[in-house]
């Protein structure tokens, strides 16, 4: 049940969000929308209000927003076709925008809920380069081979990058400066050179709201290096995973408290505006590239062909869901 309610509830903020970017951009750019729904199936709620019904469908799996004129020819001065190439790229870049300003949002819940890490020393532990050397625990650092630090993220970066070569460090101790020299040993678990040093944690509203936007940018550089490791062929089928593969994450996350559930979702939710603006047939990104030919060739592309192209590549990726699916299966031993 834990996981049940914590999987609804990811999925219900991811896709809400994401179809409220294509939503709201579309309603301020004068375009007529029908329906806003969340989930998909049966409807199970629907109220109208406007021109749009708001409903609410049986399988949590993913919602849309339909518009008039998106993907058929429409004389109505409303339609989606009737607006110019700028703002009909707003309104499809939208979703995943709002997914990565939602990833911030809860990163930024996570941080402060749990701390942001300072360039306070809060532990040292015993012999470890750290200790052995003489820095001590309510030591503040300044420095690393003269490299001024402003986050405890600088700290680790510029420790791993030594190549275990001696690091002089120096700290803030009563009001005074002091440098310390030691070598960093590897960390065979976490396979990165350690010195034996932990953060103070801090509760701060700004260092937060940075730490999220930190954590956005990390995570969408993972997204670029797997997607340069696939193109490589150094990404096996294993290592993707679908929609069962990320009940099982939730339901693990939700196991160690909400704030980690939070963080998933965030996680999750930067992968799916990432891989809406991949330029795959039925995709947000696919959306775009017809967009900017029809802004380089001066006329749109006839939407029944384009509406094929998405359709092929819906099927396609409803097939790819259900071979990822079954893999999951069988990689996470769910029966």
């Amino acid at each position: 049940m834990q996981t049940a309610l914590a999987t609804i509830f990811v999925f219900f903020i991811v896709v809400v969000f994401h179809e409220f970017g294509h939503f709201i951009i579309a309603k301020i750019s004068g375009i007529r929308v029908h329906e806003f729904a969340i989930g998909m199936g049966p409807k199970l709620f629907k109220i109208n209000k406007g021109d749009t019904d708001y409903s609410l469908r049986l399988l949590p799996i993913g919602g849309y927003v339909k518009m008039e004129g998106e993907d058929e020819y429409s004389d109505d001065v409303k339609s989606f076709s009737k607006k110019s190439v700028g703002t009909r790229m707003a309104v499809i870049a939208a979703g995943a925008i709002m997914n990565f300003i939602l990833a911030i949002i809860v990163f930024s819940i996570y941080a402060y809920n749990v701390g942001v890490p300072t360039t306070t020393i809060e532990e040292v532990t015993e012999r470890l380069p750290a200790y052995e050397s003489g820095l001590r625990s309510g030591d503040t650092i300044k420095s690393i081979n003269d490299f001024e630090v402003n986050s405890w993220e600088d700290v680790k970066n510029i420790i791993n990058k030594s190549n275990g070569e001696e690091i002089s460090i120096s700290v803030i101790r009563n009001d005074k400066e002091y440098s310390f020299l030691m070598k960093p040993i590897i960390n065979k678990e976490e396979n990165r050179l350690i010195v034996g040093i932990a953060p103070k944690m801090a509760r701060s509203l700004s260092l937060s709201i940075k730490s999220g936007f930190q954590n956005m940018i990390m995570v969408l550089g993972l997204m670029f290096q797997f997607i340069a490791m696939l193109f490589k062929g150094k990404v096996s089928s294993g290592d993707i995973s679908g929609p069962v593969g990320i009940v099982y994450l939730v339901g693990e996350a939700a196991k160690s408290g909400f704030q980690y559930v939070l963080y998933v979702a965030g996680f999750i939710s930067i992968n799916l505006g990432f891989f809406n603006l991949l330029p795959i047939p039925a995709l947000d990104g696919s959306r775009l590239v017809f967009l900017l030919f029809e802004l380089i060739r001066g006329k749109p592309v006839n939407p029944e062909r384009e509406g094929f192209v998405h359709f092929i590549g819906f099927v396609l990726l409803i097939v790819l869901m259900i071979v990822v699916a079954y893999k999951d299966i069988i990689k996470f031993n769910i029966f």
